[in-house]
């Protein structure tokens, strides 16, 4: 009995013991704010940044302790850099930077981004420089004038002391082309921490401290839950047109479609789709903005559209009209003050109309071109004349008239038909008529 009693016994504890101890650990888990980790991989666009700044203000929104962005990048477009910097300089919470997995890149705008970074770790294997800027001319591309790279190393080198990197060091990534493996940037103080992968660099980051703006953040990053998003609809289409060789290309084939519209009057089809892709060029190559290019392609679309009731385009311009006001709708910027679902609802809504106007303009196309190829029945008043008197000369077109009318007419064989022949229609089309010469024998008897 005694040993049956200290079995129960010891059973009692063991389960008050669970379960005091999974409630707590359940609990302190649920205290451990998350990271917000972003994967950067390419040439650094307009795209990215916009991912970038969206990210980051998530991770506001969901009290992260720690914005972490796994970068592999040869560089990218200066505007989109400067803005990136800029971001993760004024961000109200810790940017890492972690240039991974071993083989991977931070060049050019990449070395930038490592500099703005509040931490910056790199895994073995990797590089880091090389962010001299570049002129591009005809006879190919050269280093900047003196001007330009003056100004980017003076920009390096604010940064670097702002992060408290060495200055030298930043400037000569500017000046000299500087390049450093890992170790060498661990060495001179460019980077704090050598980290294989993520997982590595949250566990070496445990118990850091870090100083920004005025504010003290402590991290305990190694158990905490990770959070990844992916890009919006909106956000890809940026990132795949602000890629300066797409950028080029789609460019190009807006002005060959311009030019090869114009050399060949009525066939809309490369007119329209030209304009359309000259927009979206440019913006790529970074004169408009995000905002001014929806804009412009969404006033592109509706004009397009009214085109297309006043003319008989025969769907193309309606078409074009609804395609330029989708990637219009596409483009525009998510209001910061709008859910992101009214965002979604509102895409939705746009193609959904869209599609609705080109099924309309199919079908009224679709009835024009019939309606072009038959006589469409009506009164006795509006059907074509079975004869006629040529009142000028059809070589092979030219007038006749019948029932006191003038029509428009054509000889049916080609040949010349003289003024004052008497003409017998054979066929008509709309209001065209195709005639030949009437057999006079024939006709009486």
């Amino acid at each position: 009995m005694k040993k049956d009693l200290k079995i129960y016994i010891s059973l009692i504890l063991v389960s008050i013991f669970l379960l005091t101890i999974f409630p707590v650990a359940s609990t302190a888990n649920a205290d451990v704010r998350p990271v917000y980790l972003v994967e950067l991989e390419g040439t650094i666009t307009a795209g990215q940044k916009s991912f970038l700044e969206r990210q980051v203000e998530l991770a506001l929104q969901n009290d992260a302790q720690l914005f972490l962005l796994q970068m592999n990048t040869p560089g990218g477009l200066v505007d989109a850099t400067l803005e990136i910097n800029e971001l993760f300089l004024n961000a109200e919470i810790p940017i890492a930077v972690l240039v991974a997995p071993s083989g991977a890149i931070a060049g050019s705008a990449g070395a930038f981004i490592i500099i703005s970074s509040d931490i910056a770790a790199m895994a073995p294997g990797t590089t880091v420089g090389a962010a001299q800027p570049i002129a591009i001319s005809p006879e190919g591309t050269s280093a900047a004038d003196e001007k330009t790279t003056i100004f980017y190393s003076t920009h390096l080198r604010s940064m670097a002391r702002e992060k408290g990197r060495p200055e030298d060091i930043a400037e000569k990534f500017v000046t000299e082309n500087l390049t450093l493996d890992a170790r060498e940037a661990l060495d001179k103080g460019v980077i704090e921490y050598l980290a294989r992968d993520v997982s590595d660099l949250l566990q070496q980051l445990d118990g850091a401290v870090i100083e920004k703006q005025g504010q003290t953040y402590r991290l305990s990053p190694a158990d905490a839950p990770i959070i990844q998003d992916e890009m919006t609809l909106s956000e890809r289409l940026q990132n795949w047109i602000s890629d300066p060789q797409i950028a080029f290309l789609v460019l190009m084939l807006g002005v060959l479609g311009i030019y090869f519209g114009l050399g060949a009057p009525g066939t809309i089809v490369p007119e329209v789709s030209g304009v359309i892709l000259v927009v979206l060029g440019i913006y790529g190559i970074g004169l408009f903005d995000t905002n001014t290019t929806g804009i412009v392609l969404l006033l592109l679309g509706v004009g397009l559209i009214i085109a297309e009731i006043f003319t008989s385009g025969f769907g193309i311009l309606g078409i074009g009209g609804s395609l330029s006001l989708v990637a219009g709708a596409v483009l525009l910027p998510m209001e910061p003050l709008m859910a992101r679902d009214w965002y979604s609802t509102f895409l939705v809504t746009v193609v959904g109309t869209v599609l609705g106007l080109v099924l309309i303009v199919i079908f009224v196309a679709q009835r024009v071109i019939h309606s072009r190829k038959i006589w469409t029945g009506g009164s006795a008043y509006f059907n074509p004349p079975e004869k006629g008197i040529v009142v000028r000369d059809l070589n092979p077109e030219g007038m006749i008239k019948a029932r006191g009318e003038l029509w428009k007419a054509r000889s049916e064989d080609g040949k010349t038909i003289e003024t004052g022949t008497e003409v017998e229609v054979v066929r008509a089309e709309t209001l065209n008529l195709w005639v030949k010469p009437l057999d006079s024998k024939k006709d009486m008897e």
